[in-house]
């Protein structure tokens, strides 16, 4: 009798076990330099078609507080892979070196262990152990954990151009292509813009964006047809609407702008990877999070001829310390777990990712790893809370080395300035900085001033000086997450 009553508590035990591990289809379509304002579901006034990218939102959760873990592309992108904050290491190496330590537990090796077949597609700009294009390339995407890879080593505007399958070169980059730059009214870092260098004669800059496209159609389409019960993890991580902006003949005059015209080209190209999961019974089972790796390249000059706010009526831009260099769309489609429709303002950032999914698997972070990453699985069900209770206080750096903390409604600048690629400091600053009692920081209350148009570190220096000590202790410590 014990026994039976034993094997029947334990069969029990084991089905709500069951039940609190899910094991959902898991799509991450990141791309890159989007704005925060280039989805009308963010900006009702945005001069860009994305019908598709709005049905992903209409079925799904809008975050309007979410945050790249960097205002640039590769410290950005290794925040959303490893759950630690990208100022932590030395990214500035990824040229020559790979940045993912070969024991920094990833999305892709935590969700292999669940049992998950994982697939990279598009550009890694996370570096590899270079050591000419005949050999491996050691440190990449299958080197920490994914099964498969086929992409770019970073963008398409930094040489050399050439396809990576697995760990090697599909083909060299025996060719060279010259630089390109587009002219007024862009400045040269801005349309059909590319480096010269060395490019693979089985690749045109023209062709990565549909062709990686394909590849994640590929993907989806083998995963249904030959994995069997074994969930699908895809990171499919576009180089667009990153320069060169390269819109197809059919794209050309959509919008009033070139970038505009390559937007809608990219939401066409998600379309398709969305149709797939629908052509091959995998929407039902699907987590996709769509996200952009940080703020656009997009100036005021730009905002004023073309009517279009890319940042949304952020402040700033990629690069930037400000919300317009990191503050970036942030979608969630989960049916039957995410309600249609639905919002949060509960502030996320790329880290969170990694303990995010830990949590919808069922799984549990080893020690040390993801040492900045905090759940927002309950924000997904509709029981986030807001701003408090959920993660530590937000840290990010700029391009050139601005710190700044984000703290419930406040936020804390350690200089003037933006940090990053904007136009210098702002002018109000200039007229007062050789004068005492000058700002040497900034603060503002992004509650009442989302636009960072006030700064308030004259006003509030029990805040400032609480808020100075809170980054550098968090900048010094190798965790924010309890262990």
């Amino acid at each position: 009798m014990f026994r039976k009553t034993l094997l029947i508590f334990l069969s029990l035990f084991a089905t709500a076990f069951a039940s609190a591990k899910t094991t959902p289809n898991i799509i991450i379509i990141l791309v890159d330099d989007m704005g925060y304002g280039d989805l009308k579901s963010y900006n009702p006034e945005s001069k860009i078609p994305t019908p598709h990218l709005d049905r992903l939102t209409e079925e799904g959760m809008r975050f309007t507080d979410a945050h790249s873990a960097g205002s640039l592309c590769h410290p950005s992108r290794y925040g959303l892979l490893t759950g630690q904050l990208p100022y932590r290491i030395n990214y500035n190496i990824w040229r020559e070196h790979a940045l993912i330590a070969p024991d920094r537990m990833t999305v892709a090796s935590f969700l292999k262990g669940q049992g998950y077949r994982t697939a990279m597609v598009g550009k890694w700009h996370l570096g590899f152990e270079e050591n000419g294009y005949e050999n491996v390339l050691p440190g990449g995407p299958v080197d920490v954990g994914f099964d498969t890879y086929f992409g770019i080593r970073s963008s398409t505007d930094i040489p050399p151009y050439y396809y990576i399958d697995g760990d090697r070169a599909l083909v060299p980059p025996l060719n060279q292509i010259g630089d390109n730059l587009s002219g007024d009214p862009w400045t040269n870092i801005q349309g059909a813009f590319w480096r010269e260098g060395g490019i693979a004669p089985n690749l045109q800059l023209e062709d990565v964006l549909p062709r990686f496209t394909d590849e994640a159609v590929g993907v989806i389409g083998d995963h249904a047809r030959l994995a069997g019960d074994d969930p699908l993890f895809l990171y499919l991580a576009y180089p667009a609407p990153h320069t060169p902006w390269l819109p197809s003949p059919a794209f050309v005059g959509l919008t009033n702008s070139m970038y505009g015209d390559f937007m809608a080209m990219v939401d066409y190209m998600i379309g398709r990877v969305l149709a797939a999961l629908d052509h091959n019974g995998m929407k039902e089972d699907a987590l996709v999070i769509f996200s952009s790796d940080n703020g656009p390249v997009w100036y005021s000059k730009d905002t004023e001829a073309y009517g279009h706010a890319s940042t949304g009526g952020m402040r700033g831009m990629k690069g930037d310390a400000y919300e317009g260099g990191h503050r970036i769309p942030f979608l969630v489609r989960w049916p039957g777990h995410v309600d249609p429709g639905s919002l949060s303002n509960q502030t996320i950032c790329f880290t969170d990712v990694l303990a995010t999914v830990a949590d919808i698997t069922g799984g549990k972070l080893p020690r040390g790893q993801g040492p900045d990453s905090f759940s927002f699985y309950e924000a997904l069900k509709g029981n986030g809370k807001v701003n408090t209770g959920v993660r530590a206080p937000l840290v990010l750096e700029s391009a050139r080395g601005h710190f700044a903390i984000r703290y419930g409604k406040w936020k804390y600048i350690n200089a003037l300035g933006s940090g990053g690629f904007s136009d210098g400091f702002d002018s109000a600053y200039k007229a007062v900085e050789e004068k005492a009692g000058a700002p040497t920081a900034q603060l503002y209350d992004m509650e009442n001033d989302p636009g960072e148009t006030a700064n308030l570190w004259g006003e509030h220096p029990d805040v400032v000086k609480c808020l100075a000590a809170e980054l550098k202790q968090l900048v010094e410590a190798d965790h924010t997450r309890e262990y």
